[in-house]
């Protein structure tokens, strides 16, 4: 079992100081997060990606991820959603395979529709398209990253012909995809048509939403033969803040609930957390709930917590990663292993899916016939 967090990059008020921390403040907390929880030994960090205020996520999550890569050690760097409908497929095969060099493997990525819907016309889609696109542009990028010379045309680009990308992934291992979702049926279906993995949000949605989505992935995997339904690669969200006592942690906790923009002013705090899997209370009480996800989802494989939400002071954001690297995440990745069975595998890594033996000779790039040989080359151009 992976346990990680995420952010969405929100620029919220703090709501107990009344302060808005600057876009540069936010970006440099960001950094701070990753360090400690790769210090703290949580498995994974994950970044969305926005283009408009109020966030300050990147929009182009590589830049992020490229510079956490040389200031962590173990955690695995990823994408919490990376735009499919939006990226060109070209562009997102050649960045996060240089990414993937960088990193030494410790990346995948999560693609999914976004929750923005003027993103689509300022880069020049229609959001009417918007599972087209991802259809479309994923069997693209599937293709650039396990083929040379590809040629290809649909619908929402331009065509191509004898394209390959560069660089090609790391070790010949395309980074692992996770096809995130809250509510779209056929992405479910487009994660287990290619025996990916697939993430549920389950944020801000009941627990039988999340078991329909999530019944709906496993029995479409195995459907086209990628194991059996329990076997499925499957990740959640979650989202807890977390003190000594439970009174504590509401107390502390209410007032930024109370003015978050996504659901302030909403239900009460005490309602949405019955509602979703919002937990707020102690250590104890974050991973008791937690293990209660497996009653209705299954064994999974990964859980990533959202904790810097809501115009939360970087100082408490760190607290909570702590806590959830040195209380709650042993203790669950414990109970997780102990309950899942030997034949339902982990959560994939570029290790564990790297080829056994790499240490072939390097196969020598083909001649560019359109920018003139290589140097090496020389004598053909002599006529030799």
């Amino acid at each position: 079992m992976q346990i990680g967090i995420f952010t969405v990059g929100d620029v919220t008020t703090d709501a107990a100081t009344g302060r808005t921390p600057t876009e540069h403040e936010r970006i440099k907390a960001t950094i701070e997060m990753a360090r400690l929880a790769d210090e703290v030994g949580l498995d994974v960090f994950a970044t969305g990606e926005h283009h408009n205020p109020p966030f300050a996520a990147p929009a182009s999550p590589p830049v992020l991820l490229a510079h956490l890569a040389a200031v962590t050690q173990l955690i695995v760097l990823t994408t919490a959603t990376t735009l499919i409908t939006t990226n060109d497929p070209v562009r997102l095969a050649e960045d996060y395979a240089y990414l993937q060099h960088l990193a030494d493997g410790r990346v995948d990525l999560m693609l999914g529709r976004g929750n923005t819907g003027p993103v689509y016309p300022w880069f020049g889609r229609d959001i009417r398209d918007g599972i087209g696109l991802a259809v479309e542009n994923y069997a693209l990028l599937h293709r650039l990253w396990r083929e040379e010379n590809v040629s290809w045309s649909g619908r929402h680009r331009t065509p191509l012909e004898s394209f390959t990308s560069t660089p090609r992934p790391l070790d010949g291992v395309p980074p692992f995809v996770w096809h995130g979702s809250i509510r779209s049926p056929e992405i479910a279906e487009q994660a287990a048509f290619y025996g990916d993995g697939f993430f549920s949000n389950h944020i801000f949605w009941p627990p039988e939403h999340t078991k329909q989505m999530v019944g709906l992935y496993r029995r479409r995997f195995e459907h086209y033969g990628h194991g059996r339904a329990d076997q499925a690669i499957v990740g959640l969200g979650g989202q807890v803040f977390m003190a000594a006592t439970s009174q504590d942690a509401v107390r502390r906790f209410r007032p930024y609930f109370d003015r978050a923009p996504v659901y302030g002013g909403g239900p009460s705090l005490e309602e949405f957390a019955r509602a979703t899997p919002l937990t707020v209370g102690t250590p104890e009480q974050v991973i008791e709930r937690t293990l209660g996800f497996r009653d209705y989802v299954g064994d999974y494989q990964r859980q990533l917590f959202l904790v810097d939400h809501a115009g939360l002071p970087l100082a408490e954001v760190l607290h909570q990663i702590e806590l959830l690297g040195t209380e709650v995440a042993p203790v669950l990745r414990r109970e997780f292993d102990a309950l899942r069975p030997s034949d339902v595998p982990d959560a994939p890594t570029h290790a564990s899916r790297r080829p056994a033996v790499v240490d072939a000779a390097p196969a020598i790039p083909s001649a560019d016939h359109f920018t003139g040989t290589r140097a090496e080359d020389g004598n053909v151009l002599a006529g030799a």
